[in-house]
This record gives structure tokens, C-alpha cells and sequence, in this order.
């Protein structure tokens, strides 16, 4: 059954509109001069000598995460490309030398005028191959072309810039755990 919401009636000035429109005028006018005569008091952040602090679980650039050898994590299993509804992860997989490992990417490319930055990618991986933490939002190139990051790209990430209690950053070669890492893999 349908219910009736009461509207509260307009006074006569409500009606006429041109003091409601003052009332509009006055608090534009209130931010302006204060704007221009106390420019001290606005909230500006000066960009480029003082950066934003952006959160550790904002989703920024992707990267690939690396196994203690320095290869990449993933196994082409192409869940992040299925997952992605912008389709703009190109995965080209072959063998891999490793015989624990069935496939790795021969060709893993991300273009990110296409990308959403949504996290399907991220949260599809079964390996936690591909994460979205590098806080780097600022994306900026001459060319189309450039946008197109491959894996060259993607791995090009050093464990020093991630936290210490982030384990699997710090299994990667120059990390923290690497050396332990490499033992249970049986690396020398």
C-alpha cells in the first residue's frame, strides 16, 4: 500500500525564490573574500614538494610479485584476465623451466588507459601473483604506447620500498627473507 510523505508548505518568501537565492549568493560571496583576503586560511596541499600520503591498501599501479629466484610468482593460470572487466590484461603463457611449476607468463601486459583499477585482477589470483600497493597513482607518458606496462615493468619493484611484516615482499630477491626462501625452494 502506497504511503503519502507530507510536504511542509513554502512561506510566501520560499515562493518568490529571491531570498533563497540572496541566501545562496551570500555564502559564495563568504567563501570568496575569504578566499581573498585570508588565502592562508584554505586547505591547499602544495603537490609536488609535499606528496600525498596514500594508504598502503589504496589500489594504485599493479605489480607482479616475485619468487625468491627473481622469476615471476605467476603461473598463467589466466584468472586475472578472466576476472577483468575492462579485458585489459594480455597473458600470453608458456612452460615453465621449474618442474614444480606447469606454466609462467611468456608475455604479461596490463594496459592501464583501459584498467579500471576495480582489484578483480588482485582478488582473483589463486597465487597472490598480482597486487595493487605500489601507491602510485600518478600516471603520466607522451604516448599511448607507454601505458602498456609488461612484465619488465611490473616486476620492477624492490622489497626495501614494502613493509618488513609483508612476508611474501620480502622473499623476493634484495628482501629480508630471501635467503630462508631460497632454502626451502632449494635455490644455492
Amino acid at each position: 500500500m502506497a504511503r503519502t510523505v507530507p510536504r511542509p508548505e513554502m512561506t510566501l518568501a520560499e515562493k518568490a525564490y529571491v531570498p533563497e537565492i540572496v541566501k545562496g549568493l551570500k555564502v559564495t560571496m563568504g567563501h570568496f573574500l575569504r578566499g581573498l583576503f585570508t588565502p592562508e586560511t584554505l586547505p591547499v596541499q602544495s603537490y609536488p614538494e609535499t606528496p600525498s600520503v596514500i594508504p598502503r591498501n589504496y589500489r594504485a599501479k599493479h605489480r607482479l610479485m616475485k619468487r625468491p629466484d627473481g622469476e615471476p610468482r605467476c603461473v598463467a593460470c589466466m584468472m586475472c584476465s578472466t576476472a577483468c572487466p575492462a579485458n585489459c590484461i594480455t597473458i600470453q603463457a608458456g612452460e615453465s623451466a621449474d618442474d614444480r611449476i606447469e606454466k609462467k607468463p611468456v608475455k604479461f601486459e596490463i594496459d592501464l588507459l583501459v584498467c579500471v583499477f576495480c582489484g578483480l585482477c588482485a582478488e582473483a589470483c589463486p597465487v597472490d601473483a598480482i597486487r595493487m600497493d605500489t601507491r602510485i597513482v600518478a600516471l603520466a607518458a607522451d604516448s599511448r604506447e607507454k601505458f602498456k606496462v609488461g612484465l619488465k615493468d611490473l616486476m620492477s619493484w624492490e622489497p626495501k620500498d614494502y613493509p618488513d611484516n609483508d612476508t611474501q615482499s620480502q622473499k623476493a630477491p634484495g628482501g629480508l627473507l630471501n635467503a630462508e626462501a631460497k632454502k626451502q625452494w632449494g635455490i644455492s
